[in-house]
């Protein structure tokens, strides 16, 4: 992707509006995630470069925090919950039952780009055992290949 795209340039006015900040790195990454979908190295690049600091320091941050990414996810990412009480009660299930369903395996994206399934540590829903969360959307106490299924119908059809 050209750094003169439409999308560097819109990076480029949220750097420039941010920077100012005591530290801008982790609100800039956020803003750039949202306007790539992702983190290539090219835009670590790109960040690095506008606010005049090491590649290496971006990077670092970008792999210490669970939030950004390196590889393109789909438009709908499933985190399923796997702490103690999901995993107690059923998360392991839930996430076979998604990798059938889906064709992917915990961390890969659907060839149509539309799920990203991956797992977490908590998501404080604890009460609804197990856990998953597409989006802001929180689905608990999923039991049947149907149930989940339906939801997932419900993304697939973009109704929700």
């Amino acid at each position: 992707m050209q750094k003169d795209s439409v999308l560097y340039q819109e990076l480029r006015e949220v750097i420039n509006e941010k920077k100012s900040l005591r530290n801008p790195l982790i609100e800039i990454l956020h803003k750039a995630q949202d306007i790539f979908g992702y983190l290539p190295p090219e835009v670590q690049e790109f960040v690095a470069e506008e606010l005049n600091m090491p590649v290496n320091k971006v990077y670092g941050v970008v792999t210490f925090y669970n939030a950004f990414t390196m590889k393109p996810r789909g438009k709908y990412v499933i985190n399923v919950c796997t702490g103690t009480a999901c995993y107690v009660k059923g998360a392991p299930r839930i996430i076979q039952m998604l990798t059938e369903i889906l064709g992917v395996e915990l961390g890969e994206t659907t060839e149509d780009k539309k799920f990203t399934l991956t797992a977490v540590r908590c998501v404080g829903a604890c009460s609804l055992a197990p856990v998953f969360v597409i989006g802001d959307d929180t689905y608990g106490r999923i039991e049947t290949r149907a149930q989940l299924q339906g939801i997932l119908d419900k993304y697939l059809k973009d109704e929700v």
